[in-house]
């Protein structure tokens, strides 16, 4: 794993170096808020959160890792702990496909809109955990970076990811 860079080149003030990091790596918070919540507003909640507590944790960051693998593992608990959160405060959840799909693209393919469609519709079923570990896995992190972000095993990561993919082929087919 190579120590994050941005580090080493940002001035030595904290919070510009916090700025810079997160303004880099901003798409992770709404990258996991999006795949957490369905209602704008409690999307943005999750990303003013989230960002919150990135902040918090900013000075036992360690230079050495990387900063997005640390702002995922970050990002992930505070989404789930918003979730349980959300649960018990009856919060309104909006259908992943209708936030994803709110004006079909130009010259889209009906058959392949529909099929993704289905995908977020079971991926919305999955338990945070596995949701987790299906957005790194599709964002291309290494299994490595997964079980560092999870918190689990290299071992558990791959058989989990193994059969998530057996699970969406079997929804996906029926």
């Amino acid at each position: 794993m190579q120590p994050d860079t941005t580090l080493a080149l940002a001035p030595a003030d904290p919070a510009t170096r916090f700025h810079a990091l997160l303004d880099e790596h901003r798409r992770i918070v709404f990258k996991v808020a999006a795949s957490y919540c369905r209602d704008p507003h409690d999307r943005n909640d999750l990303a003013q959160e989230i960002a919150a507590q990135l902040w918090r944790a900013f000075p036992k960051y360690d230079g050495q890792r990387t900063f997005s693998t640390w702002m995922y593992r970050i990002a992930l608990n505070v989404a789930i702990s918003f979730m349980r959160g959300s649960i018990q405060h009856d919060r309104h959840i909006v259908a992943l496909d209708e936030t994803v799909h709110d004006r079909p693209a130009e010259n889209a393919d009906p058959e392949a809109d529909e099929r993704l469609s289905m995908l977020y519709r079971c991926i919305d079923r999955f338990d945070p955990l596995n949701r987790a570990l299906l957005l790194l896995y599709l964002d291309e992190r290494s299994q490595r970076d997964i079980a560092d972000i999870l918190g689990i095993s290299e071992t558990n990561v791959a058989t989990k990811i193994g059969r998530l993919k057996q699970r969406l082929r079997d929804e996906m087919a029926a």
